[in-house]
């Protein structure tokens, strides 16, 4: 049987293959991350567009046909999706509506452990186990997006995105996923860009060598959600 979750969308982000789409359901303000039946979830361009063909796009308000929830260790909130019916848009969020939704928490799960690239950047995989759930929204006063190649010592000349924030007074250095970030980004020269203001929302990713890394998954101004007021 199928269920429509009307969310409004948090999260459009690079996952293998596809996507991991994620957003606050607007009755109660429940994470739901909808995924494939695959073994690694991540949801298809076909799976998740709309019956024009295109894309859902962060702070779009969708109603998605869900199966059943399929929680999934600290991925609690995930939902098999309907592969064979198309998400609907039925509105554009501003600013202000996020607002509600936006979460304090005490810490970004665990600061216990960095790579070398990162700053409290990922969880041991035990610790992430028993976590209740892989997801938030914060506010931050301000982020920086750091454009390098973090292999290059090693030959590997591939650039990425990283962003650097503080939350509850510590720093955080988390690998970007927001694929429309990405592009901007990557197109400028090294270098760190400020950001004012602005939404992030964190997501804690699949197992990688014995650790979970924090992620984010998308960055929200006010420029991308098209002016609105905060």
């Amino acid at each position: 049987m199928v269920t429509t979750k009307r969310i409004i969308c948090l999260a459009n982000s690079r996952k293998l293959s596809g996507r991991c789409v994620a957003g606050k359901e607007l009755k109660g303000g429940a994470w739901i991350r909808p995924v494939s039946g695959r073994e690694t979830e991540e949801v298809s361009e076909y799976e998740r567009q709309y019956e024009d063909g295109s894309d859902p796009k962060v702070l779009d308000i969708v109603d998605v046909p869900l199966l059943r929830p399929t929680p999934r260790t600290f991925q609690s909130e995930n939902w098999l999706l309907d592969p064979e019916t198309y998400w609907e848009k039925v509105g554009r969020a501003t600013l202000s509506d996020v607002n509600p939704f936006v979460g304090d928490p005490s810490a970004l799960w665990t600061n216990d452990s960095s790579s070398s690239s990162g700053e409290n950047d990922r969880v041991k995989l035990a610790a992430a186990n028993r976590m209740p759930r892989s997801l938030f929204l914060l506010r931050v006063s301000g982020l920086a997006l750091n454009v390098f190649a973090p292999g290059e010592a090693f030959g590997n000349r591939k650039r990425r995105v990283q962003g650097e924030f503080s939350h509850r007074n510590v720093g955080y250095k988390l690998w970007v996923t927001d694929p429309i970030v990405e592009r901007e980004y990557l197109s400028k020269s090294d270098g760190s860009y400020r950001i004012g203001q602005c939404f992030l929302t964190v997501s804690l990713g699949e197992a990688y060598n014995g650790y979970c890394y924090k992620l984010i998954a998308a960055v929200i101004t006010r420029p991308a959600a098209g002016g609105s007021k905060s």
